[in-house]
């Protein structure tokens, strides 16, 4: 029997056909894997089947009856639930108490924590997931994280489980467990969609596998019977290279950045980077690996001036920087693209050209006597958005 069948959706904005007669099955207790660049439509066909979105035409089964869902509650009630790449978690509240926020077991006017906690331990046991129901969500790993929310899903009887983009923000270690996971709850019956373009992922994964590319499914395939190659192709429409050449930087010999005997403090008063020291020449790439809470962040946050440093040295072509101010260090063409876009990132509630030149408003180009000049701003938006095809 098939869990979910999406037949001709059609999702239409104002201008952009996002969607174009996309049809999709996925079977009873298979995980499924829905590919594609980003800007395919993957997450956009997902949420229609989630709620947060309608379709402007099409028809959705689950097993095997014709629903309308109208809202994330609907998607609930049939069983669907959704894990997004950002998580939608109350940071201040215990793991046990986002799991059950919204459908908390009562005893009169009160909250039956007892019941609430034999019911989370249950689903804990049954998939072997570890988890501390005490501990602070600020305080749990992205993976961890992540996990909270697989279980909030199990709690409110996911059966179709949606992942959005799953791996993008875990370590090597943490996507093995997911996909351990991921096979614990195909064993138990659950269906599973996972949305991502990491092909060596969804290969190692997956039963089956939906290609999309501008809003059209260019494929469905066994994933026994394809490889990357063919998946990649079918995503972006031609013949792909995935062997990427390292460029020949011996040429380069000047040293950009300079970190000596660094050390940093973490949020709670504990020493997260010591004494660390590196370099990085022009046209270099250094890596810096680790499973995540070994001071990865402090470490980038102290470079780029958004935490206070301890001990040591930052320095930019000979000149130091640890006590400049952020917009000094991006004045000397020091960028940072934070692990979480859309908290650190980017501000929300601004529009692009707004968050494009957030770092660079008060420029006599864009900014007069404290006035905004709206115009230029747009117009050099513009020049981005083609430059860097947005």
């Amino acid at each position: 029997m098939n869990a979910v069948e999406m037949i001709d959706i059609v999702k239409e904005y104002p201008g952009v056909l996002a969607n174009d007669h996309v049809n999709l099955t996925v079977r009873e207790g298979e995980i499924h894997g829905l590919v594609g660049e980003n800007g395919a439509g993957k997450s956009t066909i997902m949420n229609q089947l989630y709620g947060m979105q309608r379709p402007t035409s099409g028809i959705i089964r689950v097993f095997g009856q014709e629903v309308q869902i109208h809202s994330p509650k609907d998607a609930i009630a049939l069983g669907i639930g959704m894990v997004h790449q950002h998580f939608m978690l109350a940071p201040s509240l215990s793991v046990l108490q986002n799991i059950i926020m919204g459908k908390a077991p009562m005893k009169g006017p009160f909250i039956d924590l007892r019941a609430a906690r034999a019911k989370v331990q249950e689903i804990l046991d049954r998939y072997s997931f570890q988890l501390d129901l005490d501990a602070r969500v600020y305080q749990l790993s992205i993976g961890q994280m992540q996990r909270v929310e697989i279980v909030k899903a199990l709690y409110r009887g996911a059966r179709i489980l949606i992942l959005d983009e799953p791996t993008a923000v875990l370590t090597p270690q943490e996507v093995e467990e997911l996909i351990k996971m991921m096979r614990l709850l195909k064993q138990q019956g659950c269906s599973i969609i996972i949305i991502t373009h990491k092909l060596k992922e969804v290969m190692a994964s997956t039963d089956t596998i939906t290609i999309m590319r501008k809003g059209v499914v260019t494929g469905v395939v066994k994933t026994s019977e394809t490889n990357e190659m063919e998946l990649a192709n079918l995503m972006v429409g031609r013949e792909v290279n995935l062997r990427i050449p390292k460029a020949d930087t011996s040429r380069f010999t000047e040293r950009v950045l300079l970190v000596r005997d660094l050390s940093v403090y973490n949020e709670r008063g504990y020493p997260a980077v010591k004494n660390v020291t590196f370099s990085v020449r022009q046209g270099e790439i250094l890596g810096v690996c680790g499973v995540e809470g070994n001071g990865q962040t402090e470490l980038i946050n102290a470079i780029t001036g958004l935490t206070p440093t301890a001990g040591g040295t930052v320095s930019i072509y000979g000149q130091e920087l640890q006590k400049s101010s952020v917009r000094k260090r991006r004045q000397h063409r020091m960028s940072h693209i934070p692990e979480d876009r859309v908290t650190v990132g980017v501000a929300k509630p601004c529009t692009i050209t707004e968050n494009l030149l957030m770092d660079r408003y008060y420029e006599k180009d864009f900014c007069q006597h404290g006035i905004l000049n709206y115009g230029e701003m747009r117009r050099h938006a513009g020049e981005l958005f083609e430059k860097f095809g947005v």
